[in-house]
């Protein structure tokens, strides 16, 4: 009879420079997206609406009508809410339109936290050993 290997588990720890790396990555994807910071998609104002306006060209009976989107700067859960085609409709229409600075920025955010990590190793390190650990316990790392 085979023995069954014991799987090792590691420690879940709390890493303050992956939630901060995290953040950033929301942040691209917000305000590429819904033209707003995380916090402000989820508690921005409720404020996107349509207005149509007719505009007359002067000349007999000839009227032309278009559609103004009001509010959609900034989008909020709210706004998906009260009105979601129209909020989708301009997310997509961010995206298409800020789609590669988007890319970029993620790029440079990856690039960035990777090469800080490693140049930073034992400065963190020693940060996590000497301050966090003994203040904090063992669930928080830098």
């Amino acid at each position: 009879m085979a023995k069954k290997k014991r799987r090792t588990r590691r420690r879940s720890s709390f890493s303050v420079l992956n939630a901060l790396e995290a953040y950033v990555y929301a942040t691209i994807l917000t305000e590429g997206v819904a033209g707003t910071s995380p916090i402000g998609l989820i508690t921005g104002a409720t404020d996107i609406g349509s207005t149509v306006l007719k505009t007359s060209t002067g000349l007999g009976s000839e009227m032309s009508m278009s559609t103004v989107v009001t509010g959609a700067d900034a989008i909020s859960l709210g706004d998906i809410a009260s009105e979601p085609a129209l909020a989708f409709s301009t997310m997509a229409n961010n995206f298409q339109s800020n789609l590669v600075p988007m890319a970029f920025a993620a790029f440079g955010t990856s690039f960035t936290f990777r090469i800080g990590k490693r140049l930073l190793r034992r400065p963190i390190s020693n940060i996590n050993r000497n301050i966090m650990k003994p203040a904090l316990g063992a669930g928080i790392k830098l």
